[in-house]
């Protein structure tokens, strides 16, 4: 749980299961989080050896965010919990 605690990392790392995303893509696949959280939560992340963060010389700079073959082991458990989640907002948390 203290890996994988928080609001968002779980998030997180579900939108990186396809493939690398940039900085940006991460942040509008997630409209609710802050640029602060986001960039808390994957330093956090790559911290833990779960994501790994890439930067390219380029210019304008570029970065990218990928799962390690760590954070990849995860790929099944972070879909059941998206099952799971959506399950009870639609049996459970059903609006009034």
């Amino acid at each position: 749980m203290e890996i994988l605690g928080g609001r968002w990392k779980l998030a997180i790392l579900k939108q990186l299961v396809p493939g690398s995303l940039r900085f940006g893509e991460l942040r509008r696949a997630l409209p609710p989080i802050t640029q602060r959280m986001l960039t808390r939560q994957l330093r956090e992340l790559e911290a833990d050896g779960l994501v790994t963060r890439t930067v390219h010389r380029e210019v304008p700079p570029r970065v990218d965010y990928t799962l390690t073959d760590v954070g990849h082991s995860l790929d099944s458990i972070t879909e059941e919990l998206d099952k799971w989640g959506r399950w009870y907002r639609e049996t459970v948390r059903r609006p009034a």
